[in-house]
């Protein structure tokens, strides 16, 4: 039987663009952006007003890039959702005309952006279907592309007819051309026409007649829908009669092609009653095909119908005779068959990628009052999501830390394969005593402890000494001279001096009975202490032994399922952790803002859609709660047939009393350290203040020394009877007075003072003190009577406020002991 080659008919239709006049999209919308939101807004802005309209400019003049039209369309979308166009006041006032495709002299114009992206899009179409048919179809590769532009131009068409068709603002509809009917048709015939070139290259492949006849089918039923559509209103009045006939005459082809490849499988499965109707469909169909066809049908598709024709009438004949000399077999009539069987190749692009503008950064800073408010709902949406998630996720960790420290997990497993733990606060209790240095420490803080007391001790011994070896010389010379040594004596002088060098001695001497107590309150507890010293402390506590005997050996066992728990239980924390930062991140990157702004009318369905995405990370949080509570559960029993093979509560036991005492060491440690470093600031101001005063008595010293020169001087010229006048006058600049001038006109050299104050130490910072012994005012008494020597105010002094310390008794009272309470016990 011949089989013949495709119909081979290069003839495709094309659809024709929309033509539009010229508009100005510049000056409308810069005045609405200065109007509404500011001149600085409108110069940001100037580049994509430029844009725009260079844009719009491109499309007027029929451009034939599709990255063109895509971009113009985008620039539409940022448009849309930020100026609003019309009639209405304090509205953009922009108007677009198209002229119909397929009616070059109707004219549509409207005040809407939907308007405008409707015949944008529509070109997009026509554009796509131009380039597919100008393809070069010889080939199997040229084929193939013409499919994909095909698909494109399908795609463009059922997204105008889904999203933008019959939602011009002006409500008429925005014309037949880009009404739903029109794009919804121009979608079919694009189809068709895409499927046409996979039944070619099916042929060219040498493909089945089983799937050559399902191919051929599908063209068919595509041609026929079109046509359908054509044959109603407002359709039917709209297209000249080239564009009808083209499609019936396509449809009655690919039927009847069906029906041939359909045929010629039947033949070779020896179905020759079938064939034969089938043959006679096709024949049948091409025939009144060309009955209605009107004058001027393209004679390339008539061609190929008599071809298909004079092919199906020879299969015909063929099988007949066959029939009537072989096989005899009835033929059913064309009624009584099944629709051929159809399978469709190519379908409509989804082109909301391709048209998405929210990636589009045109006019992004212009953002409208209302979406900003909308932004703000939908980000309180999330945040509920979040919080509510996060606090499931922190109840289940919570929930798991409570039952295990319940049941002493992990730490019976630690304590089992000897690595016990201290609670957390014990613990750092017993870091902070051992990074301290710890009891064996003590030892050497309590030696510094008797060595600043032996240090204070010497330096009250060694003021004393000072003072008395003075107030030895001046009685030496008092006895010496007798009544002619008139100066004050010192222990009139000292009185102060010594009172305060008392109550230091004193002070030490209670301290020395403080320091007693600490060292016996250590060597007393160094014992309970030592536990302290032990590195680890883990080391000191008491060990988890396995069972002596057994009766089933089961051990093993037991504490491998309950670690195997306890490591899945850890596992869903780790992965809580991970999905709570998944929410996290997944909020830090969601912006819908462009997504917003490149849709009109209501945002509901975006932010359900939106909201959705953080379903699953919301399904797997509750997944991970729901299989820790089994978790816990399995636990729980696990560890009770733990405990009893291994005695956790005697156990248990033993660690309390272990805590237990080591708690008492650490409270022990505090209060010796707090009373050795109580008593070595005592021992270190009390040095400073000790330090003073020999420096004082040192002074003193000095000055009396001075002043014992130059008197032994005036009393032996006394004694020999030279200068009495002179020595009188001398002695009275001397000794009565401690001021510099006198009523003479001579002024007499000035009168070394007495006592030269010291200067402050740097331990510790104590107001100044005046010298413990009085000095006279200018003009008065070279020494004080001692009735009426009154000392002078005096800055804080060892037994005074200011100086009291727990160390000592400022009143010089019997203190009780501890005298300086730095001792506790």
């Amino acid at each position: 039987m011949a089989t013949p080659s495709s119909p081979a008919t290069n003839t495709m239709l094309t659809i024709p663009e929309k033509k539009t006049t010229a508009t100005n999209l510049y000056n409308p919308l810069r005045t609405f952006i200065v109007n509404n939101y500011s001149q600085h807004e409108a110069q940001t802005h100037e580049d994509d007003l430029q844009t725009l309209n260079s844009l719009r400019t491109q499309i007027q003049n029929q451009t034939n890039d599709r990255d063109v039209i895509v971009s113009y369309y985008k620039a539409l979308t940022a448009v849309e959702s930020r100026f609003p166009i019309g009639k209405e006041e304090n509205h953009a006032r922009v108007s677009f005309t198209w002229y119909d495709a397929f009616k070059t002299r109707s004219k549509v114009s409207e005040e809407s952006v939907q308007f405008e992206k409707s015949a944008v899009l529509f070109n997009l179409g026509a554009v796509s279907g131009k380039m597919a048919v100008g393809f070069e179809r010889g080939s199997v590769e040229g084929r193939r592309e013409a499919v994909k532009a095909f698909v494109y131009a399908a795609g463009v068409f059922g997204f105008l007819k889904e999203n933008v068709s019959g939602k011009g603002g002006g409500g008429g509809g925005g014309g037949v051309d880009v009404g739903v009917e029109c794009v919804g048709m121009l979608e079919k015939v694009m189809l068709a026409q895409g499927q046409e070139c996979v039944f070619e290259n099916a042929l060219v492949k040498g493909s089945s007649h089983s799937v050559c006849a399902k191919i051929a089918r599908q063209v068919g039923l595509y041609y026929e829908e079109a046509a359908a559509a054509l044959n109603v209103a407002p359709l039917s009045q709209h297209f000249d009669k080239t564009w009808t006939s083209h499609i019936q005459l396509k449809a009655a082809l690919y039927y009847a092609e069906a029906c041939y490849r359909y045929s010629l499988e039947l033949h070779e499965k020896d179905e020759i009653g079938e064939e034969i109707a089938r043959l006679k469909s096709g024949i049948t169909a091409l025939t009144d095909a060309k009955k209605s066809a009107p004058r001027g049908a393209p004679q390339q598709i008539l061609d190929a119908i008599n071809k298909l024709e004079i092919n199906l009438n020879a299969n015909l004949d063929t099988a007949m005779k066959e029939n009537d000399r072989v096989y005899l077999m009835r033929v059913p009539p064309a009624s009584s068959l099944a629709p051929l069987p159809a399978i469709s190749l190519v379908k409509s692009m989804d082109m909301t990628d391709v048209l998405d503008a929210s990636k589009d950064r045109m006019f992004a800073s212009l953002v409208p009052d209302g979406s900003a408010k909308a932004l703000s709902r939908y980000t309180e949406m999330v945040d509920d999501v979040i919080r509510t998630q996060a606090e499931k996720l922190q109840q289940g960790s919570e929930l798991a830390r409570v039952h295990l420290k319940e049941m002493n997990l992990p730490d019976s497993i630690l304590a089992l394969e000897g690595h016990a733990v201290l609670p957390t606060a014990l613990w750092e209790d017993v870091e902070a005593v051992q990074v301290s240095g710890g009891p064996a420490g003590l030892q050497g803080e309590l030696q510094q402890l008797q060595d600043l007391r032996r240090v204070n001790h010497e330096l009250v011994v060694q003021t004393e000494e000072l003072i008395q070896k003075e107030a030895a010389e001046d009685a030496q010379f008092r006895t010496q001279f007798g009544t002619r040594w008139t100066r004050p004596q010192s222990s009139t002088l000292t009185k102060n001096l010594q009172d305060r060098l008392n109550r230091f001695a004193a002070n030490l001497k209670q301290a020395a009975d403080s320091d007693g107590k600490v060292e016996r309150s250590m060597r007393d507890n160094m014992a309970l202490m030592s536990i302290l010293d032990s590195r680890p402390i883990e080391s000191a506590l008491p060990t988890l032994a396995r069972p002596i005997m057994s009766l089933d050996a089961n051990e093993d066992a037991i504490v491998g399922a309950l670690k195997q728990s306890l490591t899945q239980l850890e596992t869903l924390g780790a992965q809580r952790a991970g999905l709570e930062d998944m929410l996290k991140d997944m909020k830090r990157k969601d912006d819908i803002l462009p997504k917003m702004m490149a849709m009109t009318g209501s945002y509901e369905d975006l932010f359900r859609k939106e909201i959705s995405k953080y379903d699953h990370i919301c399904e797997e949080i509750s997944q991970n709660l729901q299989a820790q509570d089994q978790l816990l559960l399995q636990i729980q029993a696990q560890n009770n047939q733990f405990a009893s093979t291994f005695n956790i509560e005697e156990y248990r036991a033993s660690c309390e009393k272990c805590y237990k005492q080591i708690e008492a060491a650490v409270a022990k440690y505090r209060e010796i350290k707090e009373n050795i470093n109580e008593g070595l600031k005592f021992y270190v101001t009390l040095q400073e203040a000790i330090t003073n005063i020999k420096q004082q008595a040192s002074d003193f010293a000095m000055t009396r020394s001075i002043q014992c020169r130059d008197m032994i001087e005036d009393v032996q010229r006394q004694m020999s009877g030279l200068g009495v006048q002179d020595g009188r006058n001398s002695s009275s600049n001397n000794y009565s007075s401690q001021s510099g001038p006198t009523n003479t006109p001579n002024t007499p050299r000035p009168q070394t003072p007495y006592y030269h104050h010291p200067p402050q130490s740097g331990y510790a910072q104590h107001p100044q003190q005046p010298p413990p012994y009085h000095m006279a005012p200018p003009g008065g008494p070279p020494y004080p009577t001692q009735q009426g020597q009154q000392p002078g105010p005096s800055g804080p002094q060892y037994g005074q406020p200011g100086w009291q310390n727990s160390y000592y008794n400022p009143q010089g009272q019997q203190p009780q002991y501890p005298p300086y309470q730095y001792y506790k016990q």
